[in-house]
């Protein structure tokens, strides 16, 4: 790896959860290293390995040695690069550290280090139809994801961060005032993508729009709600995907809720504990979606479906539905508060 700096990379066993993330979002690579007083590693951390200790019920002041992997690839110094390649291939392997003999890390080969500027063979397709009945008068004459956020539509906004992940080829499924996203976005050669347009008669749900596509699709499809607006790093959530295994996976948001009364804890009619105004954690759904093409097999044709009742028919017809909790920044715009929130936090949030 160019540049090669171990300490950009490494973290002390003794952090924890929480310090790991922070050092995630600024690495390069994605991946921490968790060393010993000597430097020696003890493990790995990544994303997805964050994210299944928090789906386990961990914390983010949960120590790194509930997380890390201890039985993880690598590769001795000296070895050569053309061997590195051959394991990363064939092992699906993201990074592959390398160490010298006393097990201490001396260099990192990067799935970039041997494809450069290589585009995601991902399609995405962004829902775009909605009318946005909560938002009122704001969207009497203007779609939802044509609302601006500083002086960028959210729509574009979407758009800008699938490309910054290497995500070239787009579908936008449009119905209410849909001639102004056509006419704004084209057939995305302004942004050196392709664009088309799933152009819905009526009303066809969150879900209902994926039957209509006609063109074959060989990879994972990334979904997104054209008014969602989210930090999340959508190489990340391919990863995990293929890392479980999965058919289609939900990404979820914490939602907290607080019960305004005593609550009694009882063993049939016996009082065991009282709770004093609990709150209740739940897993939400995040309007971002990775779908295998297989499942799209099951979506009627020009029937409205929403996405919970096609997920739910998945599951039904024993489909692997894997959930990815989000810890980075999310918001649903569909509401005028929620859009004003939006308007004060996204670019104090970090610019894309």
């Amino acid at each position: 790896m160019k540049n090669f700096y171990a300490k950009e990379f490494e973290i002390s066993l003794s952090s924890t959860i929480k310090d790991a993330l922070g050092q995630l979002n600024k690495s390069p690579v994605k991946i921490l290293f968790v060393v010993d007083d000597v430097m020696r590693v003890l493990g790995t951390i990544t994303d997805g390995d964050i994210r299944r200790g928090i789906l386990n019920g961990l914390t983010l002041d949960s120590g790194l040695c509930n997380v890390m992997r201890k039985n993880f690839r690598w590769i001795e110094d000296g070895g050569l690069k053309v061997d590195a390649h051959k394991l990363m291939r064939n092992e699906g392997l993201m990074q592959l550290p390398v160490l010298d003999s006393f097990g201490r890390l001396i260099d990192i080969f990067v799935k970039d280090d041997f494809y450069e500027n290589i585009s995601l063979p991902n399609t995405v397709i962004v829902m775009a139809g909605g009318k946005g009945v909560r938002l009122g008068h704001l969207t009497e004459k203007c779609p939802k994801p044509m609302l601006q956020i500083g002086d960028k539509p959210i729509l574009e906004i979407i758009l800008e961060q699938c490309i910054n992940s290497g995500f070239k080829n787009f579908y936008f499924s449009v119905n209410y005032l849909k001639n102004q996203i056509i006419d704004y976005f084209g057939d995305g050669c302004a942004w050196n993508v392709n664009i088309n347009y799933i152009e819905e008669v009526n009303s066809l749900g969150t879900a209902g729009s994926l039957g209509l596509i006609d063109a074959p699709l060989y990879d994972p499809i990334l979904v997104l709600n054209g008014d969602v607006l989210s930090r999340v790093d959508y190489k990340n959530l391919l990863n995990f995907h293929f890392e479980y295994g999965s058919d289609g996976t939900v990404c979820s948001i914490e939602y907290l809720s607080r019960i305004p009364y005593g609550v009694l804890n009882l063993e049939g009619s016996t009082v065991t504990s009282f709770s004093e105004k609990p709150i209740i954690s739940y897993q939400v759904n995040a309007g971002i979606y990775v779908l295998n093409p297989a499942l799209l097999k099951m979506i009627p044709k020009n029937e409205p479906l929403d996405m919970p009742a096609f997920l739910q028919t998945a599951v039904d017809n024993n489909s692997t539905i894997n959930v990815f909790p989000i810890h980075e920044y999310w918001l649903d715009i569909g509401r005028p508060e929620t859009l004003e929130r939006a308007h004060l936090e996204w670019l104090d949030n970090g610019s894309d």
